[in-house]
């Protein structure tokens, strides 16, 4: 592999590590001894105004597995603590992950570029800080799903195989994703300082998170309380887009919810087929504590956390401060439902939602439940239905005849829409995908991957969940969900 070429400098202006020594430990990736390109992202590494000719190349693989450090990074494991499934670890923090640095992209955003699976560091807790391809490419496969559906998220710049086995109950390929992130700000980020009651750097940490993502919450009169305030509001929209798409994270932690409002870390994740609130996928959720309808009472129960460390920010008199932010706290689910029914009456082909809307759309989604109608091809095949052609969504369900009585109440609210039929299904169809990572076909690809050295099911999926609500012919396998069973389809977490 000939990489006598200079790295090329990615522009890297490093605010966290210039502005929060003692928030992280210096550090550098292990070597890899083979490292070859996976999946290059060119289009986001031209989005970042990085040079994408230079680093699609043996000497862009070299980089992305930790080997080569371009000279303007400065690579570093930041700490955080968090509740993982309610139980406090005072000291978690990347174990297997480095931030070479940060870019200023190309509409002035500032984002975060990791090394993910890059080796051991100070915070691998006996780990080796290695990742396998088959969960790199699956954070890969579902970042940009989540991206191309229009949920905020982290994304993958690259993937790399590093020509090391792991060991996990077999020996896999090893693998480095190169992960893009408007920051890696946790509420464990924040939790790690107030554990151990240092209160001047949970200040610190707050004032870098508003002038980095909140900036005007510092023109408030308690900046503290807007920007716990802002971070609540981002975190319900967060929360309602993933009830409006099937998705299930599966281990929504407080060291894996960010603070800039983005989706992270892939681990135990997968989209709905059948509907119901109780689905859960992570193998190591026994107890559905992160079922995919906990997911809103979840995200605020991990707000309440953050709250809890910033007390002594709001206001001096803790019983104050305690009172101020448990009315923020309280304000989540009002915002979250907002966001649900605006999302869910806008898929309904609604151009406004309405109190009785709410309970519309429960209506259907009770109806689904019980006719274990797919959810993602419920709500697609909805907009036939103003095409004339009701078969598509009644064919949804166990019992055709069941949904009937809602459909005509439905049609019935429609009668007050202002478009026509046409425009409103039209309308539908760019809102509601015909296309998700479904999860067999995730498994197909993935096993591809590892078992074949085959990138070719990979690269055809990714193409089909970029462009998610234009059907095209040929694709059918992709709109499908997995033939019935009686094992439940389960994930694992990607360490």
């Amino acid at each position: 592999m000939n990489i006598q070429t200079p790295p090329p400098r990615f522009g890297f202006d490093n605010s966290f590590a210039r502005e929060l020594d003692g928030f992280f430990v210096p550090w550098r990736a292990a070597a890899a001894t083979a490292p070859r390109m996976l999946r290059f992202n060119r289009a986001l590494a031209e989005e970042l105004g990085i040079d994408a000719d230079a680093l699609e190349s043996d000497l862009g693989a070299a980089i992305f597995a930790g080997n080569v450090t371009p000279e303007d990074a400065k690579p570093l494991a930041q700490a955080y603590a968090g509740h993982q499934f309610g139980n406090f670890s005072p000291q978690l923090g990347d174990g297997r992950a480095l931030l070479l640095g940060e870019v200023v992209d190309r509409n002035g955003q500032r984002r975060d570029v990791q090394l993910k699976g890059s080796g051991r560091t100070p915070f691998s807790r006996g780990g080796d800080g290695k990742a396998a391809v088959g969960p790199i490419l699956r954070e890969y496969l579902i970042g940009e799903a989540m991206h191309a559906l229009g949920v905020p998220t982290t994304r993958a710049l690259a993937a790399v195989a590093t020509g090391d086995p792991v060991y996990r109950e077999t020996p896999l390929p090893g693998a480095v994703l190169t992960r893009v992130a408007a920051s890696h700000l946790r509420v464990g980020t924040f939790q790690f300082f107030a554990a151990r009651e240092q209160t001047d750097n949970v200040r610190r940490l707050a004032d870098y998170a508003i002038d980095r993502h909140y900036p005007e919450a510092r023109e408030a009169e308690n900046p503290y309380l807007a920007f716990f305030t802002s971070v609540r509001d981002r975190q319900a929209r967060l929360i309602a887009d993933w009830m409006l798409i099937g998705f299930i994270h599966g281990v929504m932690n407080t060291d894996n919810m960010t603070i800039s409002g983005e989706t992270i870390d892939y681990g135990p994740c997968a989209f709905m087929d059948a509907f119901s609130p109780k689905t859960v996928f992570s193998s190591i959720d026994a107890q559905g504590r992160y079922a995919f309808g906990n997911q809103p009472p979840i995200a605020q129960w991990n707000l309440t956390r953050l709250a809890e460390t910033l007390i002594p920010l709001v206001h001096e008199d803790e019983k104050t401060a305690i009172d101020l932010l448990t009315e923020a706290v309280n304000g989540f689910r009002p915002v979250y439902i907002q966001a649900w029914l605006s999302g869910v009456a806008a898929k309904l082909g609604l151009s406004e939602a309405s109190e009785d809307d709410f309970d519309l759309a429960v209506a259907l989604l009770t109806e689904m439940e019980a006719g274990r109608a797919d959810f993602t091809l419920t709500f697609r095949r909805l907009a036939d239905v103003l095409r004339g052609a009701p078969s598509p969504f009644e064919a949804q369900f166990e019992d055709p005849q069941a949904i009937r009585p809602w459909l005509e109440r439905w049609q019935a609210r429609g009668e007050r829409e202002a478009k026509s039929p046409e425009a409103r299904a039209a309308r539908m169809d760019t809102i509601n995908p015909i296309y998700i990572p479904r999860n067999h076909k995730v498994e197909e690809a993935l096993e591809a991957a590892v078992e074949r050295d085959d990138m070719a099911p990979f690269e055809d999926m990714l193409g089909v969940i970029s462009d998610p609500y234009v059907e095209r012919p040929g694709q059918d396998a992709y709109a499908r969900p997995a033939p019935m069973s009686d094992t439940p389809y389960k994930t694992f977490c990607g360490t």
